[in-house]
């Protein structure tokens, strides 16, 4: 049992790993469309 759990860890830290680097280095565009949204003035504190 003690084999099946430290092969279940390296995995999941290789995946853990693998994803900071992806995030880290990928070149994720930010979105380009213009939010707007119209808030009631009953939905503002006075």
């Amino acid at each position: 049992m003690g084999k099946i759990a430290g092969v279940l860890v390296l995995v999941v830290l290789v995946i853990v790993v693998g994803g900071g680097i992806f995030l880290a280095t990928s070149d994720i565009p930010a979105p380009a469309v213009k939010v707007e949204k119209v808030i009631p003035d009953d939905r503002l504190p006075r």
